[in-house]
């Protein structure tokens, strides 16, 4: 086999490994209204490792095109939620200005930041979430008798959401529907109103980070600063396909047994990524 063949090769393996995350990050977002942003960065640096990408970089650009995926897909799934009654738009409304903040801080934290540190970051974010699935912390749901947070409330909670999520390139579902099942709402709609929180926290994430890495030498071919459109373009297309499935699962199966699994694929993920971040 020829060099060219086998760049060829390598190139279409790797895009199948994006599709193939694409497909399982557009079925989780659906099915429990996150962006997918756990299946999709621990795919993406492996992707960009074997690409060669620079280590310095590396999780800034898994990071960046993870918020970048989030943007299509949590739409998709919004869309798919609303058709089914199940999105709360005035919550979305006004949880936006804070969590807008929250992201820009989380995106100025980043800036200095090395790659290292984001790393760190994300697998204790993932190993906490991975045990609030296998371990529900509301196992029994208050039936509305708390208020949905205002004021000072509000803006903590959804700021420290915008600045979290922005920092592991996710879509902040998980707490948003820990928040909004614990103040009573159902959980259909909690899941498909997390979904908007996805779009909120994506977009102006994933903008940031592009601005972040303009100028960057290093960045693989496709880049716009930390975001690499080529792999946007692979995730997008199969979230697209996906994210309806997930949402009528939500509403049509008891998803006790696939949370579980899901939390011990994330504590497996946090596992695999600290052990990485030690062997570097």
């Amino acid at each position: 086999m020829s060099g060219t063949e086998a760049d060829l090769l390598q190139i279409v393996q790797l895009i199948a490994v994006l599709m193939a995350a694409g497909l399982v990050a557009g079925f989780v977002a659906g099915m429990f209204g996150i962006g997918g942003g756990f299946v999709i960065v621990p795919a993406l640096l492996v992707v960009f490792h074997v690409f060669d990408v620079d280590e310095e970089i590396l999780t800034h650009l898994a990071i960046g095109t993870s918020l970048a995926t989030i943007v299509f897909t949590s739409l998709r799934s919004v869309h798919a939620h609303n058709k089914r009654g199940a999105v709360d738009f005035k919550i979305i409304k006004d949880w936006l200005p804070w969590l807008t903040l929250g992201v820009i801080g989380g995106i100025i934290l980043a800036r200095y930041m090395d790659g290292r540190s984001l790393k760190w970051i994300f697998s204790a974010g993932v190993f906490v979430m991975g045990i609030h699935f296998i371990f529900p912390v509301l196992k029994r749901k208050t039936p509305g008798n708390l208020p949905m947070p205002q004021g000072l409330a509000l803006a903590g909670i959804a700021g420290f959401l915008g600045g979290f999520s922005a920092l592991l390139g996710i879509g902040g579902g998980t707490i948003a529907i820990l928040v909004m099942t614990w103040c009573g709402r159902p959980i259909h709609q909690a899941v498909g109103t997390a979904a908007g929180f996805g779009v909120i926290i994506a977009l102006p994430g994933s903008i940031g980070f592009a601005i972040l890495g303009l100028g960057e030498n290093a960045l693989p071919f496709g880049s716009v600063g930390y975001i690499n459109i080529l792999a946007v373009a692979a995730i997008s297309a199969m979230t697209y396909i996906t994210a309806p499935l997930g949402a009528h699962a939500a509403h049509s199966l008891n998803a006790a047994v696939l949370k579980r699994g899901f939390g011990f694929y994330l504590v497996a993920t946090s596992a695999i990524v600290l052990y990485d971040t030690l062997k570097g």
